[in-house]
């Protein structure tokens, strides 16, 4: 009864005490290295994602709508939730349907669209990013620079310059790379903090299990 009364709940429209929905100034579409967030703390929680089963390399974080300085965050909107399929429906970019779930209450609110729309968006800015490939040729552990990463990037997206892009670090590992977008998709130079770059010399790049 309890999580009968949870899904009934979270199916209702999301009206946060956040900021209005559908106002910032661009996306960031955040994309983690799986294997890494497994190390640092999937496995730890022995997240679905980190299964051996799957073969999960770079996934969709999320897409975050930011403004030049600073964020939204669960926003007030007359959109309902999605429902389980919508979020099980993501997996196979995203990981688990429980990140999609977050990806939305947090950010997707803040989007101004739907919820079918806000995913159909994250599919599309997904997929116009090409992820190098040479990452998932890895058959052991790696310490390189985090630069590296961030040119292997740029090289298999020639249309985006340096300042559309991020790397970040964590706990010694590289992170994520972070892509900024125009409301249409279209690559713009991220905002002052956005664009913070890893500067590790020998961060960790674990290979797909």
């Amino acid at each position: 009864m309890r999580w009968l009364m949870f899904w009934v709940l979270s199916t209702l429209p999301v009206l946060a005490d956040g900021e209005k929905a559908g106002e910032f100034d661009y996306y960031v579409l955040s994309l983690s290295w799986s294997p890494n967030w497994c190390a640092t703390t999937g496995d730890a929680r022995d997240s679905e994602q980190c299964d051996t089963r799957h073969d999960y390399g770079w996934i969709l974080h999320g897409l975050w709508p930011q403004f030049h300085q600073g964020w939204p965050a669960y926003c007030r909107t007359p959109h309902s939730a999605p429902s389980r399929r919508m979020t099980r429906e993501m997996e196979d970019i995203q990981g688990s349907a429980g990140l999609a779930w977050h990806q939305w209450k947090k950010h997707g609110t803040c989007s101004g669209l739907s919820a079918a729309d806000y995913f159909a968006l994250s599919r599309k800015a997904y997929g116009q990013i090409n992820r190098p490939a040479v990452f998932r040729k890895l058959d052991r552990s790696v310490k390189l620079p985090a630069s590296v990463v961030e040119e292997a990037f740029l090289k298999a997206n020639p249309y985006l310059k340096a300042d559309m892009l991020t790397i970040t670090c964590r706990d010694g590992y590289i992170e994520e790379a972070r892509v900024c977008l125009s409301k249409d998709l279209s690559p713009v130079p991220c905002g002052r903090d956005v664009i913070r770059d890893c500067r590790l010399e020998g961060a960790v790049f674990d290979p797909i299990r």
